[in-house]
């Protein structure tokens, strides 16, 4: 049984058509359980009204016919209470209700389960028969179904599949949709979907009546989608830095002959037509990268699929449709490329609104580096109602509102214009030191992971680099850089910051950072190899890194910090130790004018933190990673939406940790600093003030505004607000502590606006 149901369920979920999905698993459901009938209705979260929106075993048009309110009949009681009911004569039910055409009476036996996502009822799958009654084990198995079949249903019904002729009223207004933030900055505008040319989903098997002409006509196709690439690659180039183009370059490389091709032709050659070929591969490839548990790789198979789209686009010769584009354009579409974004016009691209995708997704990432505002993740947004909408996208906070009012537009066009003058006010102060009103100096450096960041972090008076995401460097290819290519994209950075430090983490992946062409497939990856696990375990890929870094800091002032991310124990960092020591010799020996680095251990576990005074006697400083460390003490990850409300960096248990590792680093003379969004806000920088950490480094985008607060507050005011924190009981009171502490002294502009009284 339950191989049946993961089977099914992962049917169902990979279907991108709901009513395909949800017709594939009424069938099963009647032919699995021996029933007569299997119906699935759905709530209305508007009118709380249900209907049938697949079913096997009735009448076409007394299915259609049948609308119950919530609480009416047996179905309509089953959504009310939101538990199920398994009777052996439904007639007998105090809540059976006939409905005409329908013979309940011939199929009496009736089990109901109720379909539940996030504590709502979206619907109620239901299954009758003749005779012979639903044993536990039956009922056990449709209410697991129900269960993991929900988050399809809730998002069907959010994109007005289940109610199509529902629509968004034009008078509706401040439609609100949660999303992931993508890259910060609000955006006002007219939305603009985006669908794709032609739909590989719609594609049939077909056997090739010219083979010769079909692989004539597939060769064609990609040679004219790698043109288009390279005409984007072109236009970009401009705009954006060396791995942001790589990005590009990764779907040239899906094109290369022994790729996503060769497969193609492989199909073809064993008799299939080229569309059809062309979506069976493309579908095995997306398949396996979205069973993958990495993030990274679930989000690389949009790449592929929108790579297919424009292969098949061409095989058909299927043109995108020319809209136009109105001059306050918010890109809207339910994936979005790096290659969708690149044709967009820049110049009036005002936001960006993914269905799918984090804030790790290549999108997202140039966003970023566009300085766009982007909302990823937004579910639940009705894409094929919301074209020519007016949106607010705040992509800070990670939320859409559609057909804002008038005072709602006038909110956010006020905290718009204040963020502009604050940045404005704030630019002043570039090239003032971090120091408190008491004289305390505070180090303000910048996490790093692109050549485009180089350049805006200088201009925010960055003074040095606490982290550069050297994995980002290995993400924008298709295999593992030579030595040579990391040491001319790390001197690049060096030398742009010379003589500021550097402080250089080694390859971080696994958990939710993989790389394409080397994938870690483990049940929990969270917990297994990543970090400097891996780079231990493979000497060949940490000692090539490390000599790259030397060799990239060779004959400069600024001092190069390599930092080992994902410490647990004191073997690892000796052994890490060892091997930076071999490959400083090796590189004097070839003649580098290099000096000894700095080593550091990031402290991200809960190990480390009780173990911080003993590492910090054998490293020359420390590093918390407080997103990590969050992630680890609270065990809830912000990537997962089922407990991302439970991160939380301002939980007290957590500031006990980051406390404690600080007093281990004095104790022993160390450094520390802390490179997470805990270092990253107003609020969250004064603590780290408080409690006394020596460095603070966070996002280009961020340090002014903490500058600002540093240069307002005193060192002995922030160990008061600590302390107090302290004493609180939950993150949301130390929260609203330290707001209210910054509004008390005339800084309530630092803190980002969030809250609309109109849509409370």
């Amino acid at each position: 049984m339950l191989d049946a149901l993961n089977t099914l369920v992962r049917d169902v979920s990979s279907t991108p058509s709901f009513s395909h999905s949800s017709g594939i698993m009424v069938t099963r459901v009647c032919d699995f359980l021996q029933a007569d009938i299997c119906a699935l209705y759905a709530v209305d979260q508007r009118s709380g009204r249900l209907r049938i929106v697949n079913q096997e075993g009735m009448q076409e048009d007394v299915a259609a016919g049948i609308h119950l309110n919530r609480g009416q009949g047996i179905v309509g009681f089953v959504a009310e209470r939101a538990e199920p009911v398994n009777v052996l004569d439904m007639t007998t039910h105090k809540q059976f209700f006939e409905v005409r055409g329908l013979d309940d009476r011939k199929f009496a036996v009736f089990l109901g389960v109720p379909v539940i996502h996030n504590r709502l009822v979206f619907g109620v799958l239901t299954v009758q028969r003749q005779s012979d009654p639903f044993t536990e084990e039956e009922e056990g198995f449709l209410g697991s179904l129900a269960t993991q079949i929900a988050h399809v249903v809730a998002r069907a019904e959010a994109t007005l599949e289940l109610f199509p002729t529902r629509g968004i009223p034009t008078d509706a207004p401040d439609l609100r949709f949660k999303g992931i933030p993508g890259s910060s900055g609000i955006g006002l505008g007219t939305a603009v979907v985006i669908a794709p040319p032609a739909d590989l989903d719609l594609v049939p098997d077909r056997i090739a009546q010219d083979q010769e002409a079909e692989f004539a006509a597939f060769n064609r196709a990609v040679s004219e989608v790698a043109e288009d690439l390279r005409e984007i690659h072109e236009s970009m180039a401009a705009t954006v830095g060396e791995e942001e183009m790589a990005l590009f370059d990764a779907y040239l490389h899906m094109l290369d002959d022994e790729a996503i091709p060769a497969d193609v032709r492989t199909e073809i050659a064993a008799g299939q037509w080229a569309p059809g070929a062309l979506r069976r591969v493309i579908s095995s490839h997306t398949q396996q990268l979205e069973a993958s548990r990495s993030t990274y790789l679930a989000e690389r198979s949009a790449d592929v699929r929108e790579l297919g789209q424009r292969v098949l686009a061409r095989l058909q010769n299927v043109q995108r449709p020319v809209c136009e584009i109105p001059p306050d354009a918010i890109l809207v579409a339910e994936e979005i490329t790096a290659g969708m974004l690149a044709e967009f016009p820049t110049d009036r691209l005002k936001a960006i609104v993914a269905l799918k995708g984090t804030g790790s997704s290549h999108a997202a990432i140039l966003a970023r580096t566009l300085d766009v505002p982007a909302v990823m993740g937004a579910e639940d947004i009705p894409v094929l109602e919301i074209d020519r909408h007016r949106l607010v996208v705040d992509g800070t906070f990670g939320e859409v509102v559609c057909n804002p009012s008038r005072s709602v537009t006038r909110h956010f066009d006020r905290v718009a214009s204040e963020e502009r003058d604050l940045a404005d006010s704030l630019a002043l102060l570039r090239d003032e030191p971090a120091e408190t009103l008491d004289g305390h100096r505070v180090n303000l450096w910048v996490n790093i992971g692109l050549v485009g960041d180089i350049t805006r972090s200088l201009d925010k008076g960055a003074e040095g680099i606490g982290l550069f995401r050297t994995e980002v460097v290995f993400g924008t290819r298709d295999r593992f850089p030579t030595e040579q290519e990391q040491r001319l994209i790390y001197r690049e950075h060096m030398e742009a910051f010379d003589p500021r430090p550097v402080s250089m983490r080694t390859l971080d992946i696994g958990g939710d950072k993989q790389l394409p062409y080397f994938p870690i497939e483990e049940r929990d990856p969270s917990l297994g190899w990543r970090g400097i696990r891996v780079t231990l375990d493979h000497p060949e890929i940490f000692l090539v890194q490390v000599r790259a870094m030397l060799k990239a800091n060779a004959g400069l002032e600024g001092t190069l910090r390599v930092m080992l991310p994902m410490v647990t124990n004191l073997n690892e960092i000796e052994e890490a130790i060892s091997m930076i020591d071999r490959a400083f010799r090796e590189v004097r020996a070839e003649g580098f004018d290099c000096k000894q680095p700095q080593i550091g251990a990031m402290i991200e576990v809960p190990s480390a933190v009780y173990q911080a005074r003993e590492i910090a006697k054998v490293v020359d400083f420390l590093a918390v990673g407080s997103n990590d460390l969050t992630q680890y003490m609270l065990a809830a990850s912000r990537n997962n939406p089922r407990v991302a409300d439970l991160y939380d960096e301002f939980h007290p248990a957590v500031l006990m940790a980051m406390r404690e590792v600080v007093k281990a680093a004095h104790a022993e003379q160390k450094g520390i600093g802390v490179c997470g969004e805990m270092a990253g806000t107003p609020e969250g920088a004064l603590l780290c003030l408080g409690m006394g950490y020596d460095v603070l480094s966070m996002n280009s985008t961020n340090l002014l505004r903490v500058k600002c607060m540093i240069r307002n507050v005193t060192r002995i005011g922030c160990r008061r607000v600590l302390a107090r924190a302290f004493k609180l009981k939950s993150q949301e009171n130390v929260r609203s502590l330290v707001q209210e502490h910054l509004e008390s002294i005339g800084l309530k502009k630092l803190i980002p606006q969030h809250a609309m009284p109109e849509l409370q």
